[in-house]
């Protein structure tokens, strides 16, 4: 792993900053990774919450670069929901694990009779399935950049070895839509899709709503983020095909629950 550059440290203080200046100076406000909200977060002094997020901290390498804080409640309460549903568990792009490792933790996976699979190409964006708009916004440089700096996981065997500690859990290495058939399973109950760019959240979507059971969660991390609207666009056609739509949350995220079969 590199080390950060001067001005992306800067850029990256100055960020940081803006969060702190909120929660310094407002009382019980919630200020990170793009959201600033006075509703109640009371799910971050929980004592399960905390040892969960910090088993995803460990996934990282020890330091919390990310600050997911609600977005990682948001995607335990949904694994948490469709661990009491049949079916296995899928993520596509899982880079470090970190969201995925305090699923596990939380769930105590070994005792749940189902798959974690945990597919990511470990290098980045694949520029064979990347829209015109979002190799003209830049898309590529950045997702090398996080490559090339940690913020993107670019070892599958450092992954692996996070995960060594759970039995059941795949991780598959190579790019979707290229890899989906190697997710052996007839059923999912959690599909988690988080690869930055359109065309394979698209094929991923399409290609799991058949396995997906009644009611299971399908969480889209990017889906609000500011900047990213050719995934948004993409999703929201997918959606209107399959007759779903998709619910937009404050935490840039946005879900659907699997009607009825």
């Amino acid at each position: 792993m590199q080390t950060w550059p001067k001005k992306f440290r800067a850029l990256w203080f100055v960020l940081r900053t803006g969060y702190w200046i909120p929660r310094t100076f407002l009382p019980d406000v919630y200020s990170d990774d793009a959201l600033i909200c006075f509703n109640n977060d009371a799910f971050r002094d929980d004592p399960e919450f905390r040892r969960a997020y910090q088993r995803g901290v460990q996934a990282l390498g020890g330091q919390d670069f990310y600050h997911w804080e609600w977005r990682f409640h948001v995607g335990m309460w949904a694994a948490t929901s469709a661990s009491k549903l049949p079916g296995d568990f899928v993520e596509c792009g899982c880079s470090h694990g970190f969201l995925s490792s305090g699923i596990m933790q939380q769930l105590n996976w070994d005792t749940l009779d189902k798959t974690f699979y945990l597919l990511d190409t470990f290098g980045g964006m694949d520029p064979r399935f990347v829209t015109d708009v979002e190799r003209e916004s830049g898309a590529l440089v950045a997702s090398q950049a996080a490559v090339d700096f940690g913020y993107y996981a670019n070892s599958v065997d450092a992954v692996r070895a996070n995960f060594a500690e759970w039995k059941n859990v795949r991780v598959i290495p190579g790019t979707v839509p290229e890899t989906l058939d190697q997710v052996d399973t007839e059923r999912v109950a959690y599909l988690h899709i988080d690869m930055n760019c359109a065309p394979p959240e698209v094929a991923a979507l399409r290609h799991f709503w058949p396995r997906l059971t009644s009611g299971a969660f399908v969480l889209l991390d990017d889906y609000a983020n500011r900047g990213r609207e050719e995934q948004r666009l993409a999703m929201d056609g997918v959606a209107r095909e399959l007759g779903v739509t998709v619910c937009t949350l404050p935490t840039g995220q946005g879900l659907i629950i699997r009607p009825p079969h």
